[in-house]
């Protein structure tokens, strides 16, 4: 039995716990997750969370609950309200049709009513996601996704399969548009080793393409299909700083099918592009995004060019495969994988077919390649600061067992400086987060949006590092701050409170010394006076 969760929200503590003690919540099939006695807190408790159902009061300060339910809906449209007020707003309330409010509740609350209406909501709720599950539609579906012409050609098109002349003849037989002007790749994963009971993972990835469909598809203009297991979009953007946008979107989109369908997805986003036979190069990016989640974790989207802004310019067509795999397991796999790799390669380097010219050949594009590569990502390797020809006549005299030593203790050194440069970007990504705070923190303005704006990043990937490196979500860092500089201001100024609020970002008074005094536990004007009868 599925088990939904609820929010509640009244400025009155005693009548949040009068409804937790009078409703037996789980033998409805309801767990309450928290409460909040503002309209403020109630906002970003749905934030984070994302509750099933909100159970709100119209009168709370800060944000009453008509303007709380707007916001919801507009950002989370699947989730149920119900108003609970006094007598005075009943009528009120009920006038507010186009809020798609579930049900109006009149003060006392009446744990008789109440259930009922929960038991109702339950029988609603399961049938919604009964349809999401429904196995025989998802089957149907599956069957019936893309036109196979169409799935073929944008098949085709990802493995770099299409000249350049072909492609007028495609879209006009096939019906296809792209107007761009700016395209890229995501790959939608779905874990098969986290399946909900009963669900088949096959039908499971088709009911999660099936909510790609519905979600992303038509806003992006994306075109959608099944290829090596995943599900593809190639979304279409009118300029290249929307792919932030895109990225927070499919961050969300990860999080909705998680808690709606049981579905663990991960999104890979590859690189923009102006010209649709780019998208090769783009899908793989997107894959290697994708691979990315042993790191970053499930459940969210992955943007490459936000982890790895400098890549390894695209290899010669003389570059082998395992060189290839070589490079990628430096860049991220373990040091058993990179081990792995150079015998893989060595294999492929020693074939008892080859002469001696052809094994001079290799090793002379291998260390073409690895100083390539080293220097594309800003690695430092001794042999490559020494004349070139007396490195090449060095490797060609390596018996097999002395290469293979020289190659692996290379590769290593060139992942722990891959690991050590990409956690120095973080920091030093996360330092200037902090500077422009520092200097804009008096900005009624400032926010996650804005950061990110001035970042040139996605919300989803700013907050993930923010979190990681410094333990607090940006808007705790950002509203301590704030706190902290006010605190000070009120001890060294004789500043009103409503100015210093000015000073540190809040245009509402009464606002700011709410935020105040749930920081430090008093009013700013109490703590203004209890330091200067302490300094007296």
């Amino acid at each position: 039995m599925d088990r939904y969760t609820v929010l509640l929200a009244d400025d009155e503590e005693e009548v949040i716990h009068v409804i937790m003690k009078k409703i037996n919540w789980e033998e409805m099939g309801f767990s309450v997750i928290g409460y909040a006695n503002n309209g403020v807190k109630a906002l970003e408790m749905v934030e984070e969370l994302q509750p099933d159902v909100v159970m709100t009061d119209i009168k709370m300060p800060y944000m009453d609950g008509m303007e709380l339910s707007n916001r919801i809906k507009a950002s989370y449209p699947g989730t149920k309200i119900f108003l609970f007020t006094g007598f005075d707003e009943f009528e009120y309330a009920k006038e507010a049709v186009h809020l798609e409010v579930e049900e109006y509740v009149l003060k006392p609350v009446n744990s008789v009513e109440l259930t009922k209406i929960f038991i109702q909501l339950k029988i609603k709720l399961d049938q919604e996601i009964s349809e999401k599950r429904n196995v025989e539609i998802l089957e149907k579906y599956y069957v019936d996704s893309l036109p196979l012409l169409q799935a073929n050609f944008y098949s085709s098109l990802i493995e770099g399969r299409i000249h350049k002349e072909e492609i007028p003849g495609y879209l006009s037989d096939y019906r296809i548009f792209f107007t761009g002007p700016y395209f890229c790749c995501l790959v939608i994963h779905t874990s098969s080793g986290q399946v909900p009971k009963d669900m088949n993972p096959v039908l499971l990835s088709a009911s999660v393409q099936k909510q790609a469909r519905e979600h992303l598809v038509e806003k992006w203009q994306a075109k959608c299909f099944s290829y090596l297991g995943n599900t593809i979009l190639i979304p279409q953007l009118k300029n290249e700083s929307q792919i932030s946008e895109l990225t927070d979107e499919c961050d969300r989109f990860c999080k909705y099918a998680r808690r709606m369908i049981g579905a663990v997805v991960t999104v890979g986003i590859g690189q923009v592009c102006g010209d649709i036979l780019e998208l090769s190069q783009s899908y793989e990016n997107a894959r290697e995004a994708v691979s990315y989640r042993v790191i970053y974790g499930t459940a969210r989207a992955i943007n490459m060019k936000e982890i790895i802004p400098r890549k390894t310019a695209p290899s010669g067509q003389g570059n082998e495969s395992e060189l290839s795999e070589l490079f990628k397991m430096i860049r991220l796999g373990s040091e058993g994988d990179v081990e792995t790799a150079v015998e893989h390669y060595l294999k492929h380097l020693s074939f008892p077919e080859k002469t001696l010219q052809q094994h001079h050949i290799d090793i002379m594009e291998l260390i073409s390649a690895l100083y390539r590569f080293s220097a594309n990502n800003d690695l430092q390797a001794e042999d490559f600061s020494k004349d070139m020809g007396e490195l090449y006549t060095r490797i060609f005299d390596l018996e097999p067992d002395v290469l293979k030593n020289w190659l692996t203790e290379l590769s290593l050194s060139f992942r722990e400086q891959a690991i050590l440069a990409r956690a120095k970007s973080t920091k030093s990504f996360v330092a200037k987060a902090m500077e422009y705070v520092g200097n804009n923190y008096g900005d009624e303005e400032l926010s996650l949006d804005s950061i990110c704006e001035y970042l040139g990043v996605s919300n989803s990937y700013f907050s993930t590092i923010f979190k990681k490196e410094t333990g607090n979500a940006f808007i705790t860092y950002l509203t301590d701050y704030r706190m902290d500089r006010a605190k000070s201001l009120l001890t060294t100024t004789e500043e009103k409170s409503y100015i210093i609020a000015k000073h540190v970002g809040y245009t509402d008074p009464n606002y700011f010394s709410y935020v105040f005094k749930r920081r430090f536990g008093v009013s700013p004007s109490k703590y203004r006076r209890e330091n200067l009868e302490h300094e007296t």
